[in-house]
């Protein structure tokens, strides 16, 4: 839901399901103007028209204008100076919600460090089409528990991509697939396009392979049918095998890898010809017509990229967002959909997969037990009675590359976040809201103040966004249950949780007895709330950051004063989390209920990013990483701010991007924006680096 609104100096576009905002200033008050979406060569959710002489972005934002026969005639970025006579233009703007300006009149581009210009050389009239990232399904298809039934339904993903050429590859040209639920019998709603690619991938007609087989199927537009043997099979009379030695889920993975890949690489060819630091590093080494394969059929590009040796790409693939590890029971295909739509890795837990490695598994008897590592200074933990839990519940995923790791299916994961079909409905169910971001943080422990006190600082602290934060103190029962079943965005609790749920002034809450709760997403931050935050996710909640045993108070606090700051930079749960681990060694008794890709806020740049700088005798070398979310996902670009530098890559890139800055260069690129850094292996904030200092 896309809406315009006035401000004193322009207009702001609100995408009101993701939560953002956008302001466009003009210079003078706003009074945007309906407009008609149909003259946008691309889909558009709703558009205005308005007067104005020039536009400033708020952040610096890739723009790529075309002409009127769609060529595109001037890309701009950082530092950027493009001018263009007198003309009919459509200027790309690649911010946090996708904005498509129209404008007749000659128009120049300049961006500094901070913000991108766009001027117009005059008064003239300014139509802005936008479209949020946001994607719900276009239907829902009922199904047996057959796995052939199953099969048909998967066949309907491809549905969803907008395009079957390698633009596919951009995030906002993946629509989400088909919802599906379970029924007594398949039913397949007519709207729903068969997939005609003229391909089809042959699996055996079990669950494992089917759900293994299903984000492979969804990209490839292919029919899942079944077949003695797993392969890939084209009208062409094209076969490859996704058997080998290596096991069939690791062929399928690399097969889906390669293709995504490559296709990232030859998109250069068409529409964004920029200079991509993954196709520098690969052209010399593979024997592919980059040129020849843009313009083939998806069949076509299909079996070239497949003759290319996974060797010699393997080292600059990007880093996977997430792997899934799916119980291959039939309850578990109401998963799947949400699973592939973030192009997720899908596995099948092996044999082993209940025990938990050793390590792990003692580092959490270790604090179950309310025992403290030599120089923690303190045996205060965040329970208020001790909880011996059985361990027998507990699962171990297998380790993948990835950034993330989940775990679908009974048993609570370590090392992995807890993804339910539930959270994932709760998110598409999820109503526009008016107004700032809201965020109630909770401490019901004077003990506990410290973390509070810390938050509170942080929280709220981006002037470019609205928020509204409110803080509370030794709340009763009725207080907290008021606060979880309002529309809070977010809620961030700091204290005692027992074995029937949160510790109030006067009793005890128990998230389980709540009938539905409107908060999108929660932190608890307290002993054992593992299954507090699963009972809020079952009410209504989307998302959340939980603990599964005793954590010290100390411990506690840095971690959550890490999550604070990450998650008000835009991090998602799942990443936030990832990082925030490394502050205490309590981190690994934390994990994500839910789903993981929920962010509270948007990143001030579209795209949250860790920066690592090591320092040498005379420079500093900096390493930049950019993290996929939800709504910029595998496959979107990145282009760090550094002057001189015109080579995008990938986000969670593969190629390392490295910079070697001095003092002085290194100071101006932290202050672009506040967000992680870590110097010399230390996690900081950039608005704390004291460069001088190094």
């Amino acid at each position: 839901m896309i809406t315009f609104e006035p401000t004193e100096t322009g207009i702001e576009v609100v995408d009101a399901i993701e939560r953002h905002r956008y302001a466009l200033d003009t210079g003078r008050p706003g009074s945007p103007e309906p407009a008609d979406t149909e003259g946008f060569r691309v889909p558009v959710e709703a558009a205005t028209r308005f007067e104005a002489a020039s536009i400033s972005l708020p952040t610096v934002a890739a723009v790529y204008a075309r002409d009127e026969a769609g060529t595109v005639v001037a890309e701009a970025e950082h530092f950027a100076h493009e001018q263009l006579p007198p003309g009919a233009y459509a200027l790309e703007v690649c911010a946090p919600i996708k904005l498509y300006v129209r404008v007749d009149s000659e128009v120049t581009i300049s961006a500094d460090t901070r913000r991108t210009r766009i001027d117009f050389g005059g008064e003239t009239t300014v139509t802005v089409g936008a479209r949020s990232y946001h994607e719900h399904p276009a239907a829902t298809v009922t199904t047996t528990d057959d796995p052939r039934d199953l099969m048909a339904a998967i066949s309907t993903f491809g549905s969803a991509l907008k395009t079957t050429s390698v633009e596919r590859s951009y995030p906002t040209l993946r629509g989400h697939p088909p919802t599906i639920e379970l029924g007594e019998e398949l039913r397949i709603p007519p709207e729903l396009d068969a997939p005609d690619s003229g391909v089809r991938i042959e699996v055996p007609p079990e669950y494992g392979p089917v759900f293994v087989a299903a984000p492979l199927a969804y990209y490839l537009d292919a029919r899942l049918v079944p077949g003695e043997t797993a392969r890939i099979v084209t009208d062409t009379g094209f076969e490859y095998s996704v058997e080998s030695t290596r096991g069939f889920e690791t062929e399928v993975e690399r097969a889906l890898k390669q293709v995504f890949f490559l296709d990232c690489v030859v998109r250069t060819e068409g529409i964004y010809p920029v200079e991509l630091a993954e196709r520098q590093g690969v052209e010399s080494r593979i024997d592919l017509d980059f040129e020849d394969s843009y313009e083939r059929s998806l069949a076509e590009r299909l079996e070239a990229y497949l003759e290319v040796p996974f060797a010699a790409i393997e080292e600059f693939l990007p880093e996977w967002k997430l792997t899934t590890h799916v119980d291959p029971v039939a309850e578990s295909v109401e998963t799947i959909p949400f699973l592939v739509n973030d192009l997720a890795v899908i596995r099948t837990p092996r044999a082993n997969a209940t025990t938990g490695s050793a390590g792990q598994m003692a580092v959490f008897d270790e604090f179950t037990r309310g025992k403290v590592r030599a120089g923690d200074g303190e045996t205060f933990t965040r329970s208020a009675a001790s909880q011996p839990t059985e361990t027998s519940s507990y699962v171990q995923p297998e380790e993948a590359r990835s950034l993330e790791q989940a775990w679908v299916g009974d048993g609570t994961p370590l090392g992995a976040s807890k993804a339910t079909a539930q959270a994932y409905r709760n998110r598409l169910d999820r109503e526009p809201t008016e107004g700032p971001i809201e965020i109630a943080v909770i401490c019901n422990d004077p003990e506990m103040d410290a973390e509070r006190a810390g938050v509170d600082r942080v929280y709220g602290s981006r002037a470019q966004l609205p928020f509204e934060v409110s803080m509370h103190h030794d709340l009763t029962v009725a207080e907290l249950e008021a606060i979880l079943t309002d529309s809070a965005d977010f809620v961030h609790y700091i204290g005692h949780i027992e074995a029937g749920g949160f510790e109030c002034a006067d009793g005890t809450l128990d998230a389980g007895r709540l009938e539905s709760v409107d908060v999108g997403a929660f932190f608890l931050n307290g002993c054992t709330s593992y299954e507090q935050g699963m009972a809020l996710v079952e009410a209504g909640a989307i998302g959340g950051v939980v603990t599964i045993s005793d954590v010290i108070n100390s411990g506690a606090i840095r971690i959550g004063r890490a999550m604070a700051r990450l998650l008000n930079c835009g991090f998602p749960l799942g990443v936030a989390l990832e990082l925030a681990r490394e502050e205490s060694v309590v981190g690994g008794q934390y994990l994500v209920v839910g789903d993981s890709g929920l962010a509270v806020a948007q990143a001030q740049n579209g795209t949250p990013n860790l920066c690592d700088v090591e320092t040498t005798n005379e420079s500093f070398e900096l390493s930049f990483k950019a993290f996929s979310t939800s709504h910029q996902g595998m496959g979107t670009m990145i282009l760090p701010h550094i002057q001189g530098n015109e080579q995008y890559a990938l986000s969670s890139t593969g190629v390392r991007q490295t910079f070697d800055l001095s003092q002085q260069e290194l100071a101006h690129f932290l202050a672009l924006e506040d967000g992680p850094v870590r110097v010399d292996g230390e996690l900081q904030w950039r608005n704390q680096v004291n460069v001088s200092k190094f």
